[in-house]
């Protein structure tokens, strides 16, 4: 179903453009902490920018009919910091999109009778309350000097989900089953 509520498609455009630079930060942060002798944070963070590559996926397929050129304002947190600083300035973007972002663009969606964009915003939603949660374990382990405990980070294709080590049967957001997840 093609989007026709013109706010509505700006939040898309907006949280396509918040998740892009989300995905390419994570990658980058993820280098750096590899480079700096925590691999496993560094699995975290490629991980976790997958994830946000799928919610931006997500995000651009519900504007398929929106098409021209727009200016996109989307948050980010940038620069280059330690693995702390970059870890905290994570949590702080996930707890934006979690606590403020998110449940503003769910309510328009709904408001609008847009259910496509109300799904995607929902499963990125549910996935970054996990991305906050996963960026505090991280950081509490870094700033002991210690890298994450951790086999693997595996994430939905489908949502974003993201689950260390052991992967449901069914992805718990969207239904997606075991078999699809990717698994780094």
């Amino acid at each position: 179903m093609a989007v026709k509520n013109a706010m509505t498609a700006d939040f898309l455009r907006s949280a396509y453009g918040g998740e892009s630079m989300a995905h390419m930060r994570y990658l980058h942060w993820g280098n750096l902490a590899e480079k700096d002798g925590f691999p496993n944070i560094g699995k975290l963070f490629k991980a976790i920018a997958y994830a946000e590559q799928v919610h931006a996926g997500n995000h651009f397929q519900e504007l398929k009919n929106q098409n021209g050129d727009y200016t996109v304002a989307a948050g980010a947190v940038f620069g280059i910091g330690t693995l702390v600083e970059n870890l905290q300035g994570a949590i702080n973007g996930e707890l934006h999109e979690v606590e403020q972002m998110y449940p503003v663009y769910i309510e328009t969606a709904k408001f609008q009778d847009e259910k496509g964009a109300q799904r995607s915003f929902h499963y990125a939603l549910e996935a970054e309350k996990i991305h906050a949660n996963l960026f505090s374990e991280a950081q509490k382990a870094a700033k002991e000097g210690k890298d994450m405990q951790l086999s693997t980070v595996n994430i939905c294709p489908v949502c974003g989900h993201t689950v260390l080590d052991n992967v449901p049967d069914a992805c718990p957001i969207c239904g997606t089953k075991k078999e699809m997840y990717k698994t780094f």
